[in-house]
């Protein structure tokens, strides 16, 4: 059992390297890289090989093969939103005592696909498939400065950008500053902007190809989301991100 174990992990320790670049890799490299035997490195190289897992080029050198992509891709299609960020959003809302919604953007409108607040430890899902203008919400914010500028061209032009609050943004030229400025530092704030005393936080989710599918937020009263309490939340609602983003199999290159 032992000798196996130790089998098992050499492979994965050359399928790890193997991944980290596109580039095809030889025995050589792969042993200097791992630390492994150059021999033992080519006998499961042949091995893994054989069984498709890894693809030999005439070379020499050695490609991840078809058969794990296609597990990978499997496995990947199989995932679903909601149910792997379900656990991250119950954390998030212990946490930090705040309502916590995942949405998707359709158009120009954030979707709520899931929520969780509980108020006499009933958990509420009353909001989930409600839709609120994107421009005016952490969430929509999130996913609209990650468009590129065609397309926010397009659903600018498609929305008006109605006032709810005195705090909200109905300038084309300042939402498009705001939503740069997101973009850079990876979080947005709904402070007041939809509804009056309430402040939302949000953060980006990525799938496995980079590309952001939905948002996460923690939102509340102004009492509770106060100045004081922004830089916490915001570090938490970025990890939650992170976390469900890494479970949709998103590597930060």
């Amino acid at each position: 059992m032992g000798d196996t174990i130790k089998v098992v992990g050499k492979i994965f320790a050359i399928l790890e390297y193997m991944s980290q670049s596109n580039e095809a890799k030889g025995p050589t490299d792969v042993a200097a890289a791992t630390g492994l035997n150059k021999s033992t490195v080519y006998r499961l190289l042949s091995s893994m090989a054989a069984q498709g897992y890894v693809e030999k080029n005439a070379d020499g050198t050695y490609n991840i093969g078809i058969k794990l992509v296609e597990i990978i891709s499997t496995y990947i299609n199989n995932l679903e939103l909601q149910t792997e960020a379900r656990p991250f959003l119950n954390e998030l809302h212990n946490e930090l005592g705040l309502i916590v919604h995942l949405g998707i953007l359709d158009n120009a409108e954030v979707i709520y696909v899931e929520k969780v607040d509980i108020v006499r430890n009933i958990r509420l899902y009353a909001q989930i498939g409600m839709r609120v203008p994107a421009y005016c919400s952490s969430l929509g914010k999130c996913m609209l400065a990650c468009l590129s500028g065609d397309e926010l061209e397009y659903l600018l032009s498609q929305s008006k950008l109605k006032r709810y609050t005195p705090n909200t943004i109905t300038s084309v030229r300042e939402l498009k500053a705001h939503l740069r400025e997101v973009r850079y530092q990876g979080w947005a704030m709904d402070n007041e902007e939809y509804i009056i005393g309430n402040r939302c936080i949000g953060a980006p989710v990525y799938d496995y190809r980079g590309e952001i599918i939905a948002a996460v937020s923690a939102s509340g009263p102004v009492s509770l989301v106060s100045d004081e309490r922004v830089p916490e939340i915001i570090s938490r609602v970025c990890q939650t991100a992170s976390q469900i983003s890494r479970r949709l199999c998103y590597r930060v290159s």
